[in-house]
């Protein structure tokens, strides 16, 4: 999948939240400053984004251009982005707002067909996945390492022209004995992916039923990632299992931890989800506890008086959905994890090498393929509302 970008690079925490009635609050309380200092204070000016920062609108997001030291005008509509491994999270998509806001994966984002692939930051030695799927578009949040690549499953929206090395997929075909989809290759690289300090590995396997059987497994953790997007169901576990609430969780949680013995998530001092298989507590992405994160990140406390302090009154209701649900999710990739295929390059005729990729014509990729495609389906505002004929 040659052509990748870097991760959305917001520059301020507040632009985010787990609730979009919070960014509103945040917008109202940012555009009723009362004088251009105090607007500046709770909007942290960076090198890329000031008050007086004149940009174009994101592509397919009907947003201001104006400069925001005079902005008066309704809050953004807020989107859901992914937010690090197995979280969403809500945003301002106000180009304004964003350091990096890369345009160009907005222009192909859709809420059909567009799935991105996510490396994770690497880690030495710590457990978890080299590659991640989302329905939504990525932020750079990590819980460790540098954040990696975007890789989008399709260059163009609408599912068109997927984003795959030209000619690798009728290369596989003829090894394989059978038509290769190009979905099937970044199906394959969610199972296989392998983590180094340059990016993502994914061998090949010579074998076609290796090939199978990991492609197979690649679109269940794909199903299970993207939480019933893109046509899947809502992930389950086996057996009828499911994690309930058994004491109320409390407004304010300020701790969280697990019992073992009896499958039981302590949320604060009363609160009790159960069961929790414990392959869900332990699961962690650069050697960082999931669940834990996930916490930490809806109560951490916030510094006073800046944008990132509004925040809800208590514990929002649908917190507790996305807890039952991510235990879920995190239960069932630990599963899947299980079935990796297995394959040491070192091991003769293992895997399929450089040079036949070479032979075929695959390798080098060419450098068109490493950019991005031309999309120019809709209209895109620039800066100060001015549009651009091309």
């Amino acid at each position: 999948m040659p052509w990748s970008v870097a991760p959305l690079r917001a520059g301020r925490g507040w632009v985010a939240a787990p609730d979009a009635a919070v960014l509103r609050a945040r917008w109202a309380a940012l555009t009723g400053a009362a004088d251009e200092e105090r607007r500046a204070g709770l909007f942290r000016p960076s090198r890329a984004r000031t008050l007086t920062t004149s940009v174009a609108a994101l592509p397919g997001q009907r947003t201001g251009t104006g400069r925001l030291a005079r902005e008066a005008g309704p809050c953004p509509e807020p989107v859901r982005v992914a937010h690090g491994p197995f979280e969403e999270r809500w945003l301002l998509p106000d180009h304004r707002l964003l350091d990096a806001a890369r345009p160009e994966l907005w222009r192909v984002a859709d809420g059909e067909r567009q799935v991105f692939l996510v490396e994770q930051g690497y880690v030495p030695k710590a457990a978890g996945p080299a590659l991640l799927a989302a329905a939504a578009l990525p932020d750079d949040h990590t819980p460790a390492g540098r954040p990696g690549r975007v890789r989008p499953l399709y260059r163009r929206p609408g599912g068109r022209e997927p984003n795959t090395s030209p000619g690798l997929a009728a290369f596989l075909g003829e090894r394989y004995g059978r038509p290769v989809a190009p979905e099937e290759v970044a199906a394959w690289a969610v199972a296989a992916a392998l983590p180094s300090p340059t990016g993502c590995r994914v061998p090949l396997p010579a074998d076609p039923e290796v090939w199978a059987a990991g492609v197979a497994l690649g679109h269940r953790m794909a199903e299970v990632q993207l939480r019933g997007a893109r046509g899947g169901g809502r992930p389950r576990l086996p057996g009828g299992r499911r994690p309930y609430v058994r004491a109320a969780l409390p407004a304010r949680p300020d701790s969280l931890a697990y019992e073992a013995e009896g499958e039981t998530l302590v949320v604060g001092r009363s609160g009790r989800i159960a069961p929790v298989p414990e392959a869900a507590w332990e699961y962690r992405v650069g050697g960082v506890r999931m669940l834990e994160l996930w916490f930490a990140e809806r109560t951490a406390p916030a510094e006073p008086g800046t944008l990132e302090a509004i925040g809800p009154a208590g514990w929002p209701q649908e917190w507790t959905s996305e807890l039952l649900e991510l235990i879920t999710v995190l239960a069932l990739q630990a599963a899947l994890e299980a079935e990796r295929p297995a394959l040491d390059p070192a091991v003769p005729g293992a895997t399929i090498g450089r040079s036949a990729l070479r032979a075929a014509g695959v390798l080098p990729v060419p450098a068109a393929a490493r950019r991005p495609a031309s999309v120019l389906e809709g209209r895109e505002e620039g800066p100060e509302g001015q549009l651009t004929l091309l």
